[in-house]
């Protein structure tokens, strides 16, 4: 079906205001391109609506249920941060990251995790962490200092607000954003961008789309982490993904990769232009 852009806003108005989603912040631009993309597909605005519900559940759902995060920015202005490694600080950040199952798998990492990322990349001063999550409260563990720009992208306002007030305490710039990066891809140049555990999930939302997203990224390198096994630990992962990475391959980039116990982090790198 096709519908005008007021339809369209109707439609996407409607939806954030649903009892499901009224207080999550979530970002607009989000259910606007879902609308988008499905108008086509269905021949009923029932069946249109049903079909972006889907597809929103599926990018929200790990996200539905989260913390208080009034609740934790108060617990962190009680915080005294001294130094990265302050005991408080560190447990305070492992409660948040435990939270989610994609940054918990990567909690007994931590220590060695970055130190082996940032060898292979050299150490940066510009990061972007798209599709962020929690991921940022990582900080503490990337040996990085606080004069670090750290660009954050997640597509839900109090997660946002949150990450940025923990930027705040630790002295960072607040430089997390809420941004659809699919619909809008961030222009900010970076020695290195983060697109964690997310890569699948963008192949769910839309076949085919990380070429160009990753294409339009203005980063030196991009480091694409999966898991490399299923949630049980059964099966192996990573041959399916291999064939994700390369099949999204921009053109004129090269590729490497990187093992962990229960993720691989794939490297790619500009070599000449896209």
């Amino acid at each position: 079906m096709k519908f005008d852009d007021h339809r369209i806003k109707e439609m996407t108005v409607n939806m954030l205001d649903s009892k499901k989603y009224r207080h999550a912040g979530l970002n607009p631009a989000t259910v606007e391109d879902l609308i988008k993309q499905q108008a086509p597909l269905h021949a009923s605005e029932k069946a249109l609506l049903k079909a972006v519900r889907r597809k929103l559940h599926n990018i929200v759902a790990p996200y539905l249920g989260e913390p208080d995060y009034a609740a934790l920015t108060e617990e962190l202005q009680h915080i005294q941060v001294d130094a990265l490694t302050a005991e408080p600080l560190q447990a305070f950040c492992l409660k948040v990251l435990s939270a989610h199952a994609s940054t918990a798998e990567r909690i007994p990492l931590m220590p060695t995790f970055y130190a082996r990322l940032f060898a292979e990349t050299g150490r940066p001063t510009v990061i972007l962490d798209l599709a962020c999550g929690s991921h940022p409260l990582a900080f503490p563990w990337m040996g990085l200092p606080p004069e670090t720009q750290y660009h954050a992208y997640d597509i839900l306002q109090p997660r946002v607000d949150f990450i940025n007030q923990f930027f705040e305490k630790l002295g960072l710039a607040p430089l997390a954003e809420n941004r659809d990066i699919l619909v809008n891809p961030p222009t900010q140049t970076a020695d290195l961008a983060l697109f964690f555990k997310e890569a699948h999930r963008f192949e769910k939302r839309q076949p085919g789309c990380n070429r160009a997203f990753w294409a339009s990224l203005n980063a030196a390198k991009l480091a694409v982490s999966l898991p490399s096994h299923d949630l049980a630990g059964t099966h192996s992962l990573l041959e399916g993904h291999r064939k994700l990475i390369h099949a999204n391959l921009p053109v004129r980039r090269k590729v490497s990769e990187l093992a962990f116990e229960n993720e691989v982090v794939f490297l790619i790198e500009k070599n000449g232009e896209s």
